[in-house]
């Protein structure tokens, strides 16, 4: 099927700033997009484009005094079946784990591994190790976590979210990730975009959507606890060990958002939703 993906952001900036950019599709993905990636910049601007240590495609801009308007529209064509599951996807023991994958087993800005691995044990200890215990904790945070737009704060952490029971898209991934992690499945957060494909509309503005990926049997896995099901459509843009590595703009400075509008929907359903 054929995506339609895109976003229209616009930024007023009381003084000049730089900022870095993470508005790109991931670059592994590159190949399905039916034309090159472009990021509109109004002013135009020099954009400096680089990856980071994660794999992430960035740029970075030097902002102007005013307004700055970022705006991106492309097509993407994906398999129009959901998510693959694999079931008996085996868990590594750490001694076998690629080194790469190490540092996502370890605590993060958000992601306190340290804190909650008693609580982690004793939930999920019974369930088998790999593919189920994952999805056992996919489980327990969908059931356990109420979802809001209201709830969501910056300095919200896994912990706090275990504590409060409430957050946005990022908080449900903090939390099982990192219980993943306490578990010894490295686990990873990711973010991008997720149209209401396949399923009914949640009534909610179209905004980007994180989720998670952990690694089993050799390959990385997306999961998502806050819909907790395989979807259609998902587009990644970035990957981290938390949120704070998946910004998706950083402003050395102050930047006021003005509007923000993204969509990402099957070519034939399209339409903007405006928060």
């Amino acid at each position: 099927m054929i995506i339609r993906i895109g976003y229209d952001i616009v930024f007023n900036l009381p003084s000049p700033a730089p900022m870095v950019l993470m508005l790109h599709v991931f670059p592994s993905l590159g190949a399905r997009l039916k034309t090159p990636e472009f990021l509109s910049i109004e002013p135009n601007l020099p954009l400096e484009l680089y990856l980071d240590r994660f794999g992430n495609q960035c740029s970075r801009i030097s902002a102007p005094l005013g307004d700055l308007r970022l705006a991106y529209d492309n097509r993407i064509e994906l398999p129009d079946e959901p998510e693959p599951a694999f079931p008996d996807a085996r868990q590594h023991p750490v001694e076998e784990l690629p080194f790469g994958t190490l540092e996502f087993l370890l605590p993060s800005r958000y992601c306190e591994s340290d804190r909650l691995a008693d609580i982690a044990w004793a939930l999920f200890n019974e369930s088998p190790p790999g593919w189920s215990r994952v999805q056992a904790v996919c489980d327990w945070v969908f059931a356990n976590v109420e979802f809001g737009y209201e709830y969501a704060r910056p300095s919200k952490t896994a912990w706090d979210v275990y504590q409060e029971r409430r957050g946005v898209c990022r908080d449900f991934m903090h939390l099982a990730l990192t219980f993943c992690r306490c578990l010894n499945i490295p686990a990873r957060y990711a973010t991008g975009y997720l149209g209401d494909i396949g399923v009914p509309p949640d009534g909610l503005d179209m905004d980007f959507s994180a989720f998670f990926e952990v690694f089993l049997e050799g390959s990385w896995h997306p999961f998502d606890a806050r819909h907790n099901v395989r979807r259609v459509g998902r587009v990644k843009m970035g990957q981290g060990r938390d949120a704070a590595d998946v910004a998706l703009t950083t402003t050395f400075g102050v930047s006021n958002l003005v509007s923000f509008k993204v969509v990402t929907d099957e070519e034939k359903n399209l339409s903007w939703r405006t928060r």
